[in-house]
């Protein structure tokens, strides 16, 4: 019986042993949960309670300098789900889906997700978001955000930008200042209960967004609707494939209008191919600049006592230089002239012994303190830096090119900027778009002044280019740039466009023109650049300089700038001076298709290619017609309708390279048995004969220089 009590007694024991060690256990744990883990386990079940709900913050407004608003942001409602809320998930996705125009298995896909929130459609329109709140959908909120609206359409669409769905800026100046315009989000937390249902009265927690800042830019709206206005001229009259034109303040670097074709909506950017927005040719586009450049080779030459404004040249035509024979756009030359003359009638040999007497070191020493083959840090993204040969591998050919605006690529904000340095007093400005930032409650933060980057060249030479660029309007080949009312000067510039794979593309060419004026006080400095006009006509004189006279009429205008009557002088138009010239149409007939340009642009003749051959077989005027300079001769490169099957016509290939000629006549079934080295002088069978396909022809070939009809020769137009 002892022994029984025994027993029981250290089973009660060891009963209250064990309940003494799990209630230890059981405190020990609730004491880990409650003083080492509390923190950690009281968010996770505040977060299977609260919902947070994102709340935008309000992008800042974008104003032009006089405080004109031209990008904006206004409320829009963006629809959501919290799958777990939502019972009936088929019905509900096909009421969404009929409303908000969706793919009703997409958002079912998105009612299923295992997930606390997801978006069915943002920034909807009001009336959609209204019908859809009559429906009162369980599950389905709604949340206000802000959208960017572009106030102008259309209006300096690449300079501002657009921004993405989350307000993100993408490109332009939305891009740029992205960080300052955005703000900081806010958010809305409801609390649910158990089952996921929102807890009428129970917490509800707003963090409010800060909205972004405000940028005042330096662009002038009324400004840029000129800029607009004469862009769409050019689109109407030349369909070229790009347009540019930039307006800035010579004195302080300031933007005041930029403008671009073809251009887009950034309130729709959505429905337009990307490579209409992706790129602002103002900042990106790698051109040669042609005579446009002959501004700064002017202004290197004059400060570095180069040249002096009497010296003499004398222009035949042409001017030799290594093994190139660099010809003159007009046929017989200038003759005698002084370098006053010589930048007014825009003459290529003058300019070429300008650059040949700077040399290889002085030259780029001006074209790298001018800013060229470098960025000049405009606050917008993508800008490019042009394309320069490397001075250590530059020739006297190189530096003869260049000198006339060939062999070398820039930026039109790049030679904007140059142009302004030569005549503001030798100062180059960076150029700037952002004036001020400011914030919500609209106070300045920052301020943007002008900026020096360095002084290139002295106040006298540039007091001399002022001008010689008035001459330039006046009596030279700017004429059609002449401003009523005000002093003007510039220079106009053509030069043939650059393929991809290196050398020129036949009938393309790019047009431009870089002006400024008052002359004695530069208040505006303008560049107008169009890339393959058509139609015919392309020269910078004929195309260009006209857009620049009605845009810096209005311009100076609008500023207040008053009018100078006694500078008012009749000025006869380019076209009219060109009339009086006549001038005899060369045979192109039976020559390459660029060996038929060159002799026509030498001419001062213009023209439009019919079909997509490589060698003329038909001129409209024929040779020897007595035309006005300027007029436009068709040459047809499609084969004859009545030439024989397995007959083509033999090409002339006098001028050729071995490589041009041979590519010439394996294109038209052709072969060739090559002779000697050097340029084409003799074929066996003769220019216009028509031989069976497949034939060889015997072409002989000698150094370049033998004879002045083999010398290549290469042009630019003023």
């Amino acid at each position: 019986m002892r022994t029984t009590n025994i027993v029981t007694r250290k089973r009660i024991a060891l009963l209250f042993l064990g309940a003494i060690v799990l209630l230890s256990l059981l405190m020990l744990r609730l004491a880990w949960i409650q003083f080492v883990r509390g923190d950690e386990l009281s968010q996770k079940a505040a977060s299977y309670r609260m919902r947070e709900v994102p709340v935008e913050a309000k992008r800042g407004t974008i104003y032009d300098r006089n405080m004109n608003e031209l990008v904006t942001s206004v409320s829009s409602d963006s629809v959501y789900a919290i799958p777990s809320h939502v019972e009936n998930k088929e019905e509900t996705a096909k009421h969404l889906a009929q409303l908000l125009n969706m793919d009703e298995e997409t958002i079912l896909n998105k009612l299923k997700k295992q997930s606390s929130f997801e978006w069915i459609k943002r920034k909807m329109d009001w009336d959609t978001a209204q019908k859809l709140k009559e429906l009162n959908l369980e599950g389905i909120g709604f949340a206000e955000e802000s959208r960017r609206f572009y106030t102008q359409e259309g209006l300096a669409s690449h300079l501002l930008g657009f921004t993405g769905m989350d307000n993100q800026g993408l490109i332009g100046i939305e891009k740029s200042y992205d960080e300052q315009l955005m703000g900081i989000p806010g958010q809305i937390v409801v609390e649910h209960d158990a089952a996921g249902r929102e807890i009428p009265h129970a917490l509800h927690h707003y963090i409010p967004p800060e909205q972004g800042n405000h940028l005042v830019l330096t662009i002038d709206q009324t400004i840029q609707y000129f800029v607009e206005r004469e862009l769409d001229k050019i689109v109407a009259d030349f369909n070229p494939t790009s347009a540019v034109i930039i307006v800035m303040d010579p004195n302080t670097g300031e933007i005041l209008g930029m403008g671009n074709r073809p251009t887009f909506d950034p309130n729709n950017w959505q429905d337009y191919q990307s490579s209409i927005w992706d790129r602002n040719h103002a900042i990106w586009y790698n051109y040669e600049p042609g005579s446009t450049f002959k501004i700064i080779t002017a202004a290197a030459a004059l400060e570095e006592n180069a040249v002096k404004l009497d010296d003499h040249f004398y222009d035949p035509g042409y001017i030799k230089v290594a093994d190139r024979r660099i010809r003159c756009h007009k046929a017989g030359g200038h003759g005698s002239q002084s370098f006053r003359e010589v930048v007014c009638n825009s003459c290529n040999p003058g300019f070429v012994e300008v650059g040949l007497n700077l040399g290889v070191e002085r030259f780029y020493k001006y074209i790298t303190a001018f800013g060229f083959n470098q960025l000049t840090g405009i606050e917008l993204p993508g800008e490019a830096k042009g394309i320069l040969i490397n001075e250590k591998n530059a020739t006297n050919l190189n530096i003869a090119t260049m000198s006339m605006g060939q062999s070398i690529a820039v930026t039109p904000i790049q030679l904007i900027s140059a142009v302004s340095a030569t005549i503001n007093g030798g100062n180059l400005m960076r150029p700037y778009i952002v004036k001020e930032i400011r914030d919500s409650e609209n106070k300045v933060v920052k301020n943007f002044k002008p900026q020096e980057v360095r002084q290139v060249i002295s106040e006298d030479t540039s007091k001399l280019l002022r001008e010689l660029l008035e001459d330039v309007v006046l009596n030279g080949t700017g004429r059609n740039a002449y401003v009523e009312g005000y002093p003007a000067g510039g220079k106009t510039g053509t030069a043939q466009v650059v393929g991809s794979s290196g050398g020129y593309v036949s009938g393309k060419y790019v047009s431009s023109f870089a002006g400024f004026a008052p002359v004695d006080d530069p208040q505006i400095a303008v560049l107008i650049m169009v890339q393959e006009p058509k139609g015919g006509i392309y020269y910078g004189s004929q195309v260009a300089a006209p857009v620049f006279a009605p845009l810096a009429r209005d311009i100076l205008r609008y500023m207040g700038i008053p009018e100078t009557r006694d500078m008012e002088r009749p000025v006869r138009p380019f076209e009219t001076v060109e009339k009086q010239v006549e001038t005899e149409v060369p045979n192109v007939v039976n020559l390459p298709l660029t060996e038929a340009q060159r002799e026509l642009r030498a001419a001062g003749l213009a023209f439009q290619t019919k079909g997509e051959g490589q060698v003329v077989y038909r001129q409209t005027p024929k040779a020897g017609a007595v035309v006005k300079s300027g007029s436009t001769v068709i040459i047809d490169v499609n084969p004859p309708e009545d030439l024989p099957e397995g007959k083509v016509t033999m090409p002339n290939l006098r001028g050729s390279t071995i490589k041009e000629a041979g590519t010439l006549l394996e294109s038209i079934g052709l072969r060739m048995q090559p002779t000697g080295t050097g340029l084409a002088v003799s074929q066996s069978i003769k220019a216009g004969t028509q031989v069976n396909k497949g034939s060889t022809v015997q072409v002989e070939f000698k150094p370049p220089g033998a004879t002045q009809q083999q010398q290549e020769q290469t042009q630019v137009r003023p």
